[in-house]
């Protein structure tokens, strides 16, 4: 019986916990808002981004956000809702959106963890990790259609060029 208590424990860990000690071990500000909450700021190569963990554990699910420090005119938002879609076709894991009241593009990913004994150290760091990856390797674009007046098509097309070497 006690195997299963512990277990049960082990489940009932916030994963929020291990996200607070990444983002400490990475150096990054944060606030910890709640139990189920938890805002950062992560530096980028572009910009910043601010990251957004939230935890539900009626549903055993966290829902994390990464947001870019850019914000879309309105005039601008249809041309870069087609280049979310033709980005999106090009994602594994997670998907970029655009918060609908700032006008800032935003990658979101959810990690369902009922029935798993917890979230790993390893998993949740790999949820970061690749989303800070994206929006790095998807900003160019973003700033070729939003201030380069470039077709989303081209401005992917520019964006994913895989440089070698130095100049």
């Amino acid at each position: 019986m006690s195997g299963l208590l512990a277990l049960e424990r082990e489940r009932a860990a916030n994963p929020l916990d291990v996200i607070e000690q990444i983002i400490g071990a990475n150096e990054w500000t944060f606030e910890r808002r709640s139990d189920g909450e938890m805002a950062a700021a992560a530096p980028g190569k572009w910009c910043d981004y601010g990251l957004f963990f939230s935890w539900s554990q009626e549903i055993s699910a966290m829902h994390f956000s990464c947001a870019f420090d850019l914000k879309v005119p309105a005039g601008r938002r249809d041309k870069l809702f087609e280049l979310l879609s033709l980005a999106n076709e090009k994602l594994w894991i997670g998907h970029f959106g655009l918060e609908s009241e700032e006008g800032v593009p935003v990658f979101r990913h959810s990690v369902l963890l009922r029935g798993a004994p917890g979230a790993s150290a390893e998993s949740l760091e790999d949820m970061v990790d690749i989303a800070l990856t994206e929006c790095e390797r998807f900003f160019p674009a973003f700033q070729f259609v939003l201030w380069g007046g470039k077709a989303p098509a081209e401005a992917l097309q520019a964006a994913m060029l895989d440089c070698v070497g130095e100049a």
